[in-house]
């Protein structure tokens, strides 16, 4: 499994490294007002996925502090333990109630 985990590992590598050397040439993005930005296609995605990252992260980052911030309001556990919350009284069927009970719940 070990041995497993480091081929996809260097298979993901050498995929992106074929990935780059196949895309080196220029590639121009225009911004608005006539402003433009020439750079190797490669940098160009790469430049795309980092701000999608950006983008994703910082647009979660307000639920995962409501998140947190919830989980720590949240009261520790009491020190009795879980056995001595009352619970409520099991009905336990005698030998003539399971044929009604089994009727009843449609089995």
């Amino acid at each position: 499994m070990k041995y497993f985990l480091w081929l996809l590992k260097a298979a993901i590598f050498f995929t992106l490294f074929a990935f780059a050397l196949n895309n080196q040439h220029d590639a121009t993005v225009n911004f608005f007002f006539g402003t433009s930005w020439r750079a190797p296609l490669v940098i160009v995605v790469l430049a795309a996925f980092a701000g999608g990252m950006t983008v994703g992260v910082l647009g979660m980052l307000p639920l995962w502090w409501r998140s947190r911030q919830s989980a720590s309001q949240v009261p520790p556990p009491a020190d009795t333990p879980s056995a001595a919350v009352a619970a409520p009284p099991v009905a336990v069927p005698t030998a003539q109630e399971p044929t009604t009970i089994a009727r009843h719940h449609g089995l």
